[in-house]
C-alpha cells in the first residue's frame, strides 16, 4: 500500500477568506489531487486574504512545519495590484522552477488569450515542491493536468516521499533505472 503523503491546498482570495464566496477553486484542487493519487492523503488547508506576508508565512507553515510535499496555491497569480501569490512563492523558495509556469501558460493559451496575463510559478522549499495555480476550476483542471506529470518526480528528486498516481486519471513519468 502507497505511505501516506501530506498535500498544503492554499486558496489565496481575498473574498474567500471574508466569507462573501465559497471556496471553489481550493475544493476543485484538492479533489483533483485526490483521484491523480493513490497515496492516502492528509490536506493540510487554509484560505487567506491576498497578503504577501500571509502567503509566505502560510507557504512556510505547511513545507517546514506541516510536512507537506506538495503545496498547491490557487489564485493571486495575475496582474491586479493585490495578486502576490508568485512573489510570495519566490520569496520562500530556494530554488525557482519556471518550467512549471512555462507549461502552464502554454496549455492556458490553448483555451484563452488572456492567458498571456498569468504569473503562474513554483518553487522548491526543502523537499516541498510548491506550484501556483490559477483561481477558476476549469483552469486549475487544465493546469494540474499538463503539470502533474512531472510532479512525482520531482518530489522524488528533492527527496520527499513517493508518490504513486493513479493511471485511470493520470500517467506520470519517471526514467527507467538501468
Amino acid at each position: 500500500m502507497p505511505e501516506q503523503i501530506k498535500i498544503g491546498i492554499i486558496n489565496v482570495s481575498d473574498r474567500a477568506s471574508a466569507g462573501v464566496y465559497e471556496d471553489i477553486p481550493g475544493q476543485s484542487a484538492k479533489e483533483i489531487l485526490s483521484d491523480y493519487l493513490l497515496n492516502p492523503v492528509a490536506f493540510e488547508y487554509a484560505v487567506i486574504p491576498d497578503e504577501q506576508a500571509r502567503i509566505e508565512a502560510q507557504l512556510k507553515q505547511m513545507a517546514d512545519d506541516d510536512g507537506c510535499c506538495l503545496v498547491i496555491t490557487t489564485g493571486g497569480t495575475g496582474p491586479a495590484l493585490r495578486d502576490v501569490t508568485p512573489e510570495a512563492t519566490e520569496a520562500v523558495s530556494e530554488k525557482l522552477m519556471p518550467g512549471f509556469g512555462e507549461l502552464m501558460r502554454a496549455t492556458s493559451l490553448q483555451y484563452v488569450p488572456t492567458a498571456i496575463l498569468s504569473r503562474q510559478t513554483a518553487g522548491i522549499r526543502g523537499s516541498c515542491l510548491i506550484v501556483n495555480l490559477p483561481g477558476k476550476p476549469k483552469a486549475i483542471r487544465e493546469c494540474l493536468e499538463a503539470v502533474f506529470p512531472a510532479v512525482p518526480y520531482c518530489i522524488d528528486l528533492i527527496g520527499g516521499p513517493y508518490l504513486e498516481s493513479n493511471t485511470q486519471h493520470i500517467v506520470c513519468f519517471r526514467p527507467k533505472s538501468k
